[in-house]
């Protein structure tokens, strides 16, 4: 199947489609004319790729999840420990965002929001703390 039915049948942009080729991740064959050539196991490996993108998984931590996937020794260990340290890191960013979200919440209840031009939330941005 030609990029455009590829990119329909795993929901995914036709550039995205060319970047994962790019990068490796997938390999379509090619016809006599240069173009690509997907097959029915490449359309399932982007879907596999979509899916763990969605999750959070970046390029690289798909590609070895993409690897054991098609492993069969793979351990299933191995699959928990990817996916524990993708979970960590988003316990991280909540937190990050938990906490600029706190400080937001303080500079939004200092600041008046009147006609005037004093505004501690532009102070603070600014690092000046004797506003």
């Amino acid at each position: 199947m030609n990029i455009g039915e590829a990119s329909r049948l795993s929901g995914l942009p036709p550039k995205t489609l060319r970047y994962y080729e790019e990068v490796g991740l997938v390999t379509p064959a090619r016809s006599t004319n240069g173009y690509r050539n997907y097959r029915d196991r490449d359309v399932h490996m982007l879907r596999f790729l979509q899916r763990s993108r969605s999750l959070g998984f970046s390029i690289d931590e798909a590609r070895r999840l993409l690897a054991l996937y098609g492993d069969e020794n793979r351990k299933s260990e191995d699959v928990k420990r990817l996916a524990s340290r993708r979970m960590a890191e988003i316990d991280r960013k909540i937190a990050e965002l938990m906490s600029l979200k706190r400080v937001l919440v303080d500079l939004t209840e200092q600041c008046h929001g009147g006609g005037g031009p004093d505004c501690p939330i532009l102070e603070e941005i600014a690092g000046r703390t004797d506003a």
